[in-house]
């Protein structure tokens, strides 16, 4: 791939999370974005108030024209996202007038060759652990450039821009296989819990894909692979490999864990002695771990101690990751973008830790037809420890409906008493009617949208 001569860049599904860090960056380098999604929302009006120019109708004609000109085509880079539809009728326009084409991760794949890559893969965890590892970094003398799948509360951006810096943290996405385009100079996986089987179409193929992720590593590079991911074993036998976990005797482990308020501290035994009173910025017991595998990933990157416990915490979290927005003595309100069961566990537990003894009502948004078809028995069962369950119906995304799936399998497979199914437009409603102790939103699909009605609606309903 070579982007010399290129002066504008075009996104076909730049709200993407992943599209749009990349839409930030091309701008920061001072190139023109524009780009085309298929509905409004946040991010693609951030991106408008950045001056990308975004359109919402899929039909050529409304390509601004400095971009639809085929004689301009040398100078334009294309880019689009394995979500938009095959049939788009943009993206059509640009492979009939013969443009420079390339998937999201294609060109993510070529930017990390210019860098000293530290590539965070895994099915969950890694949006937290690359924003951890991106605030150590960034507090240190080394700095970085990131591209991360959520928006960090540091920044409130899903990317960082130093170009004085060597090193970049990238979030290694395993969905289309995009993560093997990378070229990682370290890289960690946070977990291999079998997903996107549409994709890979078992879990063994699955797990082939992280130890092909690991393997793109260079003769001698370092791998971290988090403890009890026994299917993982690179092929690559001159790795540098370490674990991390919260068990003692790892290369990297968390001891004398202590709580503290609603954070916790404690001490980091590495391979080189420990790291002492290291204080989590963020709650929840998952983020143990998380801070771990960034602190792991950090030191084998050479950054100090001092700098690793100053990241640790001062990390302000992301949005939409054990996201707390109401805390009183009222209510408790915590909002997560989990959507495997693997997610929901960890979530559930965390919560579960921090507020024993109270009632726990959740409210979950299936996240594709074929995740929930695939999993519908293991979303039941991470479901049903909460107290009370309310779904909404299945978000589609990228996909046509399936015969015969649908929000109620996961119902009928949730063995709790107090259980029910809504229309989204109808939630305020069904919480109103309720006594909450502390309430938790879950789904990766546009969930997101009741998050802030919600958050208005306790606030009132206790004032």
């Amino acid at each position: 791939m070579n982007l010399k001569g290129i002066n504008r860049v075009y996104f076909i599904g730049i709200g993407g999370i992943g599209m749009s860090a990349l839409a930030r960056y091309f701008l920061k380098t001072g190139i023109k974005v524009a780009g085309y999604d298929r509905v409004t929302s946040s991010t693609t009006d951030d991106l408008a108030r950045e001056g990308i120019e975004i359109g919402f109708v899929d039909d050529p004609k409304y390509i601004p024209t400095d971009y639809s000109d085929p004689g301009l085509k040398d100078s334009i880079l294309v880019i689009y996202t394995p979500a938009v539809p095959h049939d788009s009728l943009q993206l059509g326009f640009f492979r009939e007038n013969g443009y420079n084409i390339y998937k999201r991760s294609q060109v993510l794949g070529h930017l990390s060759g210019q860098f000293k890559t530290i590539a965070v893969g895994g099915s969950h965890g890694k949006t937290t652990v690359s924003a951890m590892t991106a605030e150590i970094f960034r507090r240190s003398s080394e700095g970085c450039s990131a591209f991360l799948g959520g928006i960090s509360k540091n920044v409130n951006s899903n990317l960082i821009y130093n170009p004085g810096s060597q090193w970049a943290v990238i979030e290694a996405d395993e969905f289309d296989r995009s993560f093997l385009t990378l070229k990682p100079h370290i890289a960690i996986v946070t977990s291999t819990d079998p997903d996107h089987l549409d994709i890979y179409g078992d879990q063994d193929s699955h797990s082939l894909g992280f130890m092909s992720f690991l393997d793109l590593l260079e003769v001698g590079g370092t791998a971290i692979i988090k403890e009890g991911l026994n299917r993982i074993v690179p092929l690559n036998k001159t790795l540098n490999v370490k674990y991390y976990g919260l068990e003692s005797g790892r290369d990297y482990s968390a001891v004398n864990i202590n709580k503290d308020g609603l954070l916790y501290e404690f001490d980091l035994q590495t391979p080189y002695g420990l790291i002492r009173r290291i204080k989590t910025g963020v709650t929840g017991w998952i983020n143990i771990e998380n801070a771990v595998g960034a602190a792991a990933v950090s030191l084998e990157a050479g950054i100090s101690g001092q700098f690793i416990r100053e990241g640790i915490s001062g990390f302000k979290g992301i949005y939409r990751r054990f996201d707390i927005r109401v805390n009183n003595e009222a209510v408790i309100y915590i909002d997560d973008y989990a959507h495997h069961p693997g997610e929901i566990r960890s979530f559930l537990l965390s919560v579960r830790m921090l507020f024993p003894g109270k009632k726990i009502t959740g409210v979950f948004q299936p996240h594709l037809y074929s995740r929930t078809k695939d999993f519908a028995a293991e979303f039941g069962r991470e479901l049903s420890k909460l107290d009370e369950l309310i779904l909404l119906e299945v978000y589609p995304a990228r996909e046509r409906p399936i015969a015969g799936v649908s929000s109620g399998i996961i119902l009928d497979a949730a063995d709790i008493d107090d259980k029910c199914i809504v229309d989204k437009t109808k939630l305020i409603d069904c919480l109103r009617d309720r006594k909450l102790e502390v309430l938790v939103t879950m789904g990766a699909g546009d969930i997101d949208q009741m998050v802030d009605p919600i958050e208005k609606f306790l606030l009132s309903h206790a004032s």
